[in-house]
């Protein structure tokens, strides 16, 4: 068992009144009689509603922008799985099946931390149910991985404790964005996962057409599915990729990642929607991540579409480590600080330009060590 520590935490900003009021002035010169009813003694020093760092009791220190591991009453608590979370409350699983609308304490709410929420679908936590039969989370247990991006300056975790993240492309309606894969290969590489590439309504294109794109991620060891959940196209091997793992669906709007999971497991039942003729961009049908079982074995978590994907927590100088090809280059450059970008004998521009590497995907990398890393 853990040993108990008191420990000095961090808190947002509270959203209650200041007990010092600062307009008395104001209210007297506009003849406002209840100044006469205003307390007349206040507390200078720091402490009070408003202080920004408090002693709580953990069993441990959160990791960097984690939160603390809380000290609770595990008397009356007991461990459940968020499959979803809509706003203020989480469906959480316990473990006879059961699912259970929690809410959050608030004490993990207000705690300070570069996260956007503190509750993501995959989580592993201890809540206890009330009177009504609902419950509430008491505490979050520390994460084995996350699949997250940035989100205004905060990291916005998409799913937790997850194994692998199959990366979902469309041949067509929407077109397909080989440089938004390269962001999640990189993000699955930083978080320790293991990518899957779909590439899903090849029954829309002439399939020779794809071969180019699907070779570069083939050579570099990727599994590489071509699939078509209208005809079936490719379902049976995601199937297999599936079984008895935790995954997540990650890609654009409109890709069709809910049909691919009806595909594999019709059981499910994923409610879908049509993409926008006009723009060719989805409509967000699916609006929250939602952890499935599959009758293969395994959970799969269901995402919904973005437009753009920036990285969390990688520095520019670690972008080429994250491309797989480019790694047997790095060591060859003359310079130990080379940036691979505009200097002189560098091993990975000689490999772009003697055809050794592939022209796109090292465009990827400059616009990712040059933009969203920078």
């Amino acid at each position: 068992m853990a040993k108990k520590k008191k420990i000095r935490a961090a808190f947002r900003k509270n959203r209650q009144a200041k007990p010092r009021q600062g307009d008395w002035t104001q209210r007297f010169s506009a003849g406002n009689e209840a100044v006469d009813d205003t307390i007349h003694e206040e507390r200078v020093s720091g402490k009070g509603e408003t202080v920004r760092r408090r002693t709580i009791i953990a069993e441990s220190a959160g990791d960097a922008g984690e939160s603390p591991r809380l000290e609770i009453d595990e008397s009356i608590c007991r461990p459940g799985r968020v499959l979803a979370v809509h706003g203020l409350s989480c469906t959480v699983e316990d473990a006879d099946g059961r699912e259970v609308q929690c809410a959050t304490r608030r004490l993990l709410k207000t705690l300070s931390t570069d996260q956007r929420h503190v509750v993501a679908a995959g989580d592993r936590v201890m809540f206890r149910t009330v009177a009504s039969g609902e419950g509430v989370i008491e505490r979050v247990e520390p994460r084995r991985t996350v699949l997250a991006r940035s989100s205004k300056g905060r990291q916005h975790v998409v799913v937790a404790n997850v194994d692998q993240v199959v990366i979902v492309g469309s041949a067509a309606e929407p077109h397909l964005k080989p440089h938004l894969i390269d962001r999640f290969l990189v993000s699955a590489h930083h978080s320790n996962l293991w990518p899957i590439v779909c590439i899903n309504k090849v029954d829309l294109v002439e399939p020779a057409s794809l071969m180019p794109t699907a070779g570069v991620y083939a050579q570099m060891g990727y599994p590489v599915v071509l699939a078509s959940a209208r005809s079936g196209i490719g379902i049976e091997r995601l199937r297999r990729l599936l079984a008895g793992r935790v995954s997540v669906l990650a890609g654009q709007s409109g890709v069709g990642k809910s049909s691919l999971l009806n595909a594999v497991d019709p059981v499910l039942n994923v409610r879908i929607g049509a993409i926008s003729r006009e723009t060719e961009k989805g409509r967000h049908t699916t609006t929250t991540a939602r952890l499935y079982p599959l009758q293969a074995g395994g959970h799969i978590v269901d995402t919904p579409g973005i437009r753009q994907f920036e990285l969390w927590d990688v520095i520019p100088a670690e972008v080429a480590g994250y491309f797989r090809d480019l790694r047997p280059y790095l060591s060859r450059c003359r310079f130990p600080n080379c940036t691979h970008t505009h200097e002189e004998f560098c091993a990975v521009k000689d490999a772009v330009a003697d055809g050794r590497l592939d022209v796109r995907r090292y465009e990827s990398y400059c616009q990712l060590f040059l933009g969203d890393a920078a």
